[in-house]
């Protein structure tokens, strides 16, 4: 019982060091009713074993989980380079022994990826790399060319690398409809546990909380290139098919109908969302989806112009697309009803009187315009 009891203490400290590297200790003493010391012991015993690595001095001691797999390959990019021999060759030796779910998903992240670097970068080389530890298995796959969102904004003719990133996060983008779907990357970073791009100076991640996905947006410093990170836990129990289906229609088993946007990418420092170009530039290409989710968080308030044009003007003019507002605050949830429950007051009208029944009501309480 006593080594059963130990084992369930270091099986804890591995699965919760990554979000408690600084307070493991304390967090484990607590979960199972034991003294620091004995945490300590058992700290120490995962450090020697390999498992894990410690850093700091005694009182601001940071734990975290070692690699024991760390290997990198470089290539020169061509058109002769097959991803797919990457993947069989270089990577798929190195995880065998994960399971076939998780194998899957690595080999279309790394297969996917790669083939975005040869066809789309303009860069001469790339590096590929994998790394494994106890808990997680990490790849990167890094060029030197143009950089994702520079190459998507001059292919579409964007503003900027900011709103090429809010493109991408739609899914369905393309610029060689003959060679991709656009839907690669979409699907391959709602596989991986974490997903995150680098390139010039924006970050762009999305990861899998206990409660939902969490995604992250940064301005940082500039870097050459790209830099994908794809991340994803070993005992993970999903499959591919499982994504595939959640964004695919009920009476369309291959199509691809849903999307998450999220509004802060739309949001430049200083400013707020309240013209009707901002809410243009939003839904361009929505319309190729039957339900977008309107993700609203970090927006504090949006603007009456800005509301209407998605959710009476939009929405009116494409009554295919359902439109789903998520994390949203009092203020914005007040603003998007406003414009709502206007349109329906207008309809309820029309539908109700003919326009000469209108006239003769003027002495009746007239409606509240907004």
């Amino acid at each position: 019982m006593k080594a059963r009891h130990g084992e369930e203490i270091r099986r804890f400290i591995l699965e919760n060091v990554d979000d408690k590297p600084t307070d493991i200790s304390r967090v484990t003493s607590e979960k199972f009713d034991v003294s620091r010391n004995a945490v300590a012991k058992h700290l120490r015993a995962l450090i020697k074993n390999g498992l894990l690595e410690a850093s700091g001095k005694t009182k601001d001691r940071e734990y975290s989980l070692k690699p024991f797999l760390d290997e990198f390959f470089d290539y020169e990019v061509s058109t002769d380079l097959e991803e797919d021999v990457i993947w069989r060759d270089k990577i798929l030796p190195l995880l065998r022994d994960l399971p076939n779910n998780i194998i899957d998903i690595c080999s279309l992240g790394i297969t996917e990826i790669v083939n975005n670097v040869v066809d789309h970068s303009e860069s001469p080389t790339m590096l590929v790399s994998v790394i494994q530890d106890y808990k997680k298995v990490e790849f990167r796959v890094i060029d030197k060319g143009i950089g994702i969102f520079k190459k998507i904004q001059n292919d579409f003719g964007l503003d900027d690398p900011r709103q090429a990133l809010l493109e991408l996060t739609k899914g369905k983008l393309t610029s060689d409809k003959t060679k991709h779907s656009g839907e690669g990357i979409f699907f391959t970073s709602r596989m991986f546990s974490s997903f995150s791009i680098s390139s010039g100076s924006l970050y762009f991640c999305r990861s899998k909380e206990d409660n939902g996905w969490l995604m992250e947006t940064k301005v940082r410093e500039h870097i050459q290139g790209t830099m994908v990170r794809m991340t994803i836990n070993k005992n993970a129990s999903h499959t591919m098919k499982d994504i595939y289906d959640l964004y695919a229609s009920e009476f369309n088993e291959f199509g691809f109908t849903k999307t998450h946007v999220p509004l802060e990418l739309l949001q430049y420092e200083g400013e707020n969302l309240i013209s009707r170009s901002q809410a243009k530039r939003l839904m361009v290409r929505v319309e190729n989806f039957k339900e977008v989710i309107l993700d609203f968080k970090g927006v504090n308030l949006i603007g009456q112009a800005f509301a209407d044009q998605i959710f009476r003007v939009w929405a009116t003019a494409h009554p295919t697309t359902k439109i789903l507002a998520f994390n949203t605050n009092n203020e914005v949830k007040e603003m998007i009803n406003r414009v709502q429950s206007r349109e329906k007051l207008l309809d309820t009208m029309l539908k109700g009187s003919s326009l000469g029944d209108l006239g003769k009501h003027e002495d009746e309480e007239k409606p509240k315009s907004y």
